[in-house]
């Protein structure tokens, strides 16, 4: 017999394995969950059996999720969404459970023409298809963060349907165990239900936010991270505990605790607490739904699961794609969001799993249905992946506006000659753009935030709409004609794309990215970076500059520390380059930048950078600049090209030697 110990480490092992090798795989962990829980559950290896208790355990799993969307819950956003929300997001979810019901009741006239029988009820059909509603917010939200298109178009309209879907969770969960009635008894029990969930919401909105927000204030005081964290855990279980007392879920008490944390100033602290307490439960909850997949008869039904998968991933993409069009999207939008939401969800799992605990669905429809949101959640990535080539394929339109877009950029950059591209223009970007136009410096800026793009392109400023990751915005932009390419938003993953780009497209061209700090920092430099600017390291050095003058230190002497720090960290800032301004009598003492490109056919070709012997004439090589554009850090063991950048630091008549030196060689 398996004791408690040794079922939470199975448990935690199997977990630990599904997600590193789902991370191998650039999967979601929730697929790993499932994968484990299959492999080590009673229909397969049978190692863990089916433990009442951890079952239990996993339900607060649910209880966490949901808090978690009821700390999304913001009444402006909602507002500023609206249109998308309740009018896009609330006809797709109320479409798919009609059409589900429509479908079963058809089904059940077929299967009495046939003489048959058709077991599933419209209860039933109504489980289903609310689980077939349902995306999968956190699969589709991170492959839209790493394809940057949070802002699209599309992407707005996702976020708009994903959110409405996460609330609806909540009347659903009120809903289906009311199904299991009949008759009057049945309307009574929807009616009883939803006096309950409104009174109780009403009784906590009011007064609740108010003492929410007391109490944490309260608990705050105090100071103590311990306290903090089990007062967050006592208030989410307490008050999941108040609405089952009350006859509704625990997970409904869960998402009021989180709307009225929502409201306070401690939210974004109470996301952090409760993330890893979310997280593993949600993840032990995936794993209790893994074990229920009995994998015999998906292989005896295996054109069904097909069937299961294939048809609603198409029926649910064509659903959204034609409701978005009706809301005023252009086709190849239209496409895209049906295509990024045509798979099941974590929620389906969860209404699935109600839907069964209140023997609303037979038990044997549930390894097939399980088995083919499973496909469709892996089928996920290609479908987005792919999803442009789709589109090109089905849309006649989308191309036109995908060229109109490029021209407008084109039209922009026709004129630019040695200007900046900033990708991404928030507020570092505009801050850049500001400095380069003081300078005289031209520039063209690309972003993905159309009312930030209007707003900018009113005011007069060389901003357009472009995804600065795609070859074709780069290119509309003048990459072959730009002097610099500055990453201006902090996205590794965005970065290492462009850096790739502008590697194959444009190696003559410098590029400096934006991190927050320097974790990523070799495999930029590595990918082609020129340099990279860690938010981090410019923020202590700024709060070490004014500490240092707070306390005292002559303020000469902390530009002096900064700019000495400065020079340790960024090669390209050791020292600088010459101009005509530069001429006072302190800065003719200060070292100097010097660049020197090597002639193709240069004798010093072949050697290493230890004879040429500069250090001999006080020269000191900082960096160099290959011709294909790599920027190398400067060691003795270099070999040099020809055409080949060396970037010397010194004093002017040591400088003038030292290129004397490199040119006539």
């Amino acid at each position: 017999m398996v004791t408690s110990l040794e079922l939470a480490l199975l448990y935690l092992i199997a977990a630990v394995l599904g997600v590193v090798v789902c991370r191998l795989l650039k999967l979601p962990a929730m697929l790993g969950y499932l994968a484990v829980g299959v492999l080590i559950g009673p229909n397969a290896l049978a190692l863990a059996g089916d433990s009442t208790g951890m079952n239990h355990l996993a339900e607060f799993g649910v209880v966490f999720l949901m808090f978690v969307i009821g700390l999304e819950f913001n009444l402006p956003k909602l507002y500023s969404m609206r249109q998308l929300v309740f009018g896009l997001g609330l006809m797709q979810v109320l479409l798919t459970v009609c059409g589900a019901i429509a479908g079963n009741v058809l089904l059940i006239l077929a299967f009495a023409w046939l003489g048959q029988a058709w077991e599933l009820q419209w209860q039933g059909a109504l489980v289903l298809g609310a689980a077939m509603a349902m995306s999968s917010t956190a699969i589709v939200v991170k492959l839209m963060a790493e394809r940057l298109e949070l802002e699209s178009e599309h992407g707005k309209r996702v976020m708009g349907v994903l959110l409405f879907q996460d609330l609806a969770v909540v009347p659903l969960l009120v809903l289906i165990p009311a199904l299991n009635s009949s008759g009057e008894a049945l309307a009574t029990s929807l009616l009883w239900a939803g006096v309950k969930a409104v009174v109780l919401l009403g009784v906590l909105l009011v007064g609740g936010q108010k003492a929410m927000r007391w109490w944490l204030t309260l608990v705050a005081r105090r100071k103590t991270e311990e306290l903090f964290i089990l007062n967050l855990l006592l208030v989410t279980l307490g008050l999941a505990w108040l609405t089952e007392l009350a006859g509704l879920s625990l997970a409904l008490g869960a998402f009021i605790a989180g709307m009225l944390i929502a409201e306070t100033e401690y939210k974004h602290q109470v996301e952090t607490d409760i993330r890893p307490f979310h997280d593993v439960l949600l993840g032990l909850f995936f794993i209790t739904i893994g074990m229920r997949l009995d994998w015999r008869p998906v292989m005896d039904n295996w054109l069904l699961v097909l069937l299961l998968t294939s048809l609603p991933i198409v029926a649910k993409a064509v659903l959204i794609a034609g409701l978005a069009r009706i809301f005023g999207a252009q086709p190849g939008v239209a496409i895209r969001t049906g295509l990024y939401l045509a798979q099941a969800g974590e929620f389906g799992f969860v209404l699935l799993t109600l839907g069964l605990d209140n023997k609303l669905i037979a038990p044997h429809w549930v390894s097939p249905v399980l088995a083919s949101m499973v496909l469709s959640m892996l089928a996920t990535p290609f479908l987005i992946m792919y999803s442009n080539r789709i589109v090109m394929r089905l849309s006649s339109t989308d191309w036109l506006m995908q060229s109109v877009a490029l021209t407008t950029i084109a039209k922009k950059s026709i004129k630019a000659q040695a200007h900046v591209i900033i990708c991404g223009y928030g507020r570092s970007g505009q801050n850049l753009a500001r400095l380069l136009e003081g300078e005289h410096i031209p520039y063209m800026a690309l972003d993905l935030d159309p009312d930030r793009v209007r707003q900018a392109a009113a005011a007069g400023q060389s901003v357009v709409f472009g995804d600065a990751a795609r070859l074709q915005s780069l290119m509309a932009a003048g990459l072959a004609r730009a002097s610099a390419v500055v990453v201006s938003y902090p996205d590794t993953a965005s970065a290492l794309k462009i850096l790739k780009l502008v590697g194959e497209h444009a190696p003559q061209v410098p590029v400096v990215v934006r991190t927050i700090d320097d974790t990523d920092l070799e495999r930029l430099r590595a990918a082609g970076a020129t340099e990279v600017v860690p938010e981090a390291i410019e923020g202590s050095l700024m709060l070490a500059s004014h500490a240092l003058a707070l306390v005292g230190v002559p303020m000469r002497r902390v530009i002096r520390l900064t700019r000495d720090a400065r020079d340790a960290r960024y090669g390209l800032l050791r020292g600088y380059f010459h101009g005509a301004d530069d001429d006072t009598g302190e800065e003719r003492q200060q070292a100097r930048l010097l660049s020197v490109t090597l002639p193709v056919a240069s004798a010093h070709a072949g050697e290493p950078l230890l004879a040429l012997a500069l250090h001999a004439v006080g020269v000191a090589v900082v960096s160099v600049r290959r011709a294909n554009g790599a920027v190398l850090q400067a060691t003795d063991a270099l070999v040099l090209g020809g055409g080949d950048t060396l970037v010397l630091s010194g004093q002017p008549e040591a400088l003038a030697l030292a290129e004397d030196k490199l040119l006539k060689g």
